[in-house]
């Protein structure tokens, strides 16, 4: 019988922790809590309410430990590039979110120094202003990085409460634009161009080693009756969700389609051309060494934040029923630019789409359902234009499209993805990025064996993806 481990699981918008169940040929996983994740805004700007969500997290495992009394280690993963400062151990201030608008002096200040071209050059990620890099820029311009002695990503700050080991995961690292593509080590040189502590950067660590045993305190708060260890995984949620992706070929693009979406091909070795760097195209580290080529499109951030808009406006929405009629729509929709940065910042999604349809000269949307209508041909147009463009910058051939994460479920997003790529979408699992870190976790454990085909394997076996086949030409 397998050891059951525990995955918890952190996304932008909603956290979870899932027991997962792997043994040869098997794999299964079940939730033990869910709980939302709602940023925070006060004066100084936007913020994740990280004590809550830790709080949650502990609920959760001592929920995991109470079903599973023999639970054989936990893994977390989350989002990427955001953090918190700690000195002497304690936090500094609650972690920024991402989406805060304190970031573009950190892009000015950096740019100042190092061009875009370089950044490149040295660690291969797509220019997006809220990359660590940036954000770290923007704390040492205003002098939130005075007194700090150590930098955790999200999931590292988890795992040192859990543990007392402060650690850096090596995939979620990569996402910060501090680490070197040739050797995926701490860019010594970098931090000294652009003026920050190398001091504050901690030890690096891969997916599946052992981080440390939960501390005598953290064992007892949940309940546990001997000690386990936290294993990292891919602790940036792709990176998870990318070794859930149950591909038979090589030859395969991957949609991770969440609040974001991310878009690309697994390779052996990054890609850095000027054609690679002009499309916004991003090298990130994968499990086992591999690079995720990808490109982030907003995803379906654009759907939550209007329904959250709705809402306030005093609104009654039923999401279900209103994809249906989304789908149910026959009219020509716009078809507007997903990756506009106007709409990255939270606030008023169907105005802002209005006024992208207006300076475009697209039809307007009369209604909720043609709003959502245009939003996810919108999205899917985005996402077969980043596939074709992934396979060109890389040379990969794709046969096949797997879209994997909370947008498998959207029927709709599929038919219209496979119709504009002219590719088959095999869509699901949903919750590949637990089952990512189940399937880490469980190979460390001994509970499973191989590399990423092997396991990908296992969860096309245990748990086969809906095919959908393309009724049109690509276009």
């Amino acid at each position: 019988m397998s050891t059951p481990v525990a995955a918890v699981d952190l996304g932008a918008t909603s956290g979870r922790v899932m027991l997962g169940y792997v043994g040869h040929n098997e794999l299964s996983i079940r939730p033990v809590a869910r709980f939302p994740n709602t940023p925070v805004r006060e004066a100084g700007g936007l913020h994740w309410n990280i004590l809550e969500l830790y709080r949650s997290v502990l609920a959760g495992l001592a929920a995991a430990a109470r079903e599973e009394p023999g639970l054989g280690s936990i893994g977390i993963d989350t989002w990427a590039v955001d953090y918190a400062l700690l000195r002497d151990g304690r936090m500094l201030g609650t972690p920024f979110h991402y989406r805060d608008g304190r970031t573009a002096a950190g892009v000015e200040a950096t740019h100042a120094v190092v061009s875009a071209r370089e950044l490149y050059a040295a660690n291969g990620l797509q220019h997006l202003p809220f990359n660590t890099l940036f954000q770290l820029a923007a704390d040492r311009e205003s002098g939130t990085l005075d007194g700090a002695d150590r930098m955790l990503l999200i999931p590292d700050l988890l795992g040192y409460w859990l543990t007392g080991r402060q650690v850096a995961e090596r995939t979620n690292a990569s996402t910060t634009g501090l680490l070197h593509l040739s050797n995926r080590e701490w860019d010594d040189a970098l931090l000294q161009r652009v003026d920050l502590p190398r001091g504050i950067l901690p030890e690096l660590v891969d997916a599946g080693d052992r981080i440390a045993p939960l501390l005598p305190t953290m064992r007892t708060e949940l309940g546990l009756a001997r000690d386990i260890d936290l294993i990292a995984v891919g602790s940036h949620d792709t990176a998870s969700a990318v070794v859930a992706v149950p591909a038979t070929t090589s030859n395969f693009a991957y949609i991770s389609c969440g609040t974001w979406g991310l878009v690309g091909v697994e390779l052996e070795h990054p890609v850095i051309t000027e054609a690679a760097r002009a499309a916004n195209f991003t090298n990130e580290g994968g499990v086992d060494g591999r690079v995720r080529f990808l490109h982030n499109v907003m995803g379906l951030w654009l759907l939550s934040e209007s329904v959250r808009t709705w809402e306030s406006d005093g609104l009654t929405i039923d999401l279900p029923a209103l994809l249906d009629a989304a789908a149910a729509v026959t009219a020509p929709v716009a078809v507007f630019d997903a990756n506009d940065p106007g709409l990255l910042a939270p606030g008023d999604m169907p105005s802002r789409i209005a006024q992208l349809c207006l300076r475009g000269g697209m039809p307007m949307p009369a209604s909720m359902a043609e709003f959502v209508r245009s939003i996810i041909e919108s999205l899917a147009d985005a996402f077969a234009a980043a596939v074709r463009t992934a396979s060109e910058l890389s040379t990969q051939r794709v046969d096949v499209i797997h879209l994997v994460g909370g947008g498998s479920q959207n029927d709709l997003l599929c038919r219209l993805v496979a119709d504009r790529a002219g590719l088959p979408v095999l869509a699901g699992p949903v919750e590949a990025t637990a089952i990512g870190n189940v399937l880490i976790q469980s190979r460390t454990l001994g509970a499973v064996s191989g590399d990423l085909e092997s396991l990908r394997a296992v969860v096309a076996e245990s748990l086969p993806p809906l095919l959908y086949t393309p009724r049109t030409a690509p276009g």
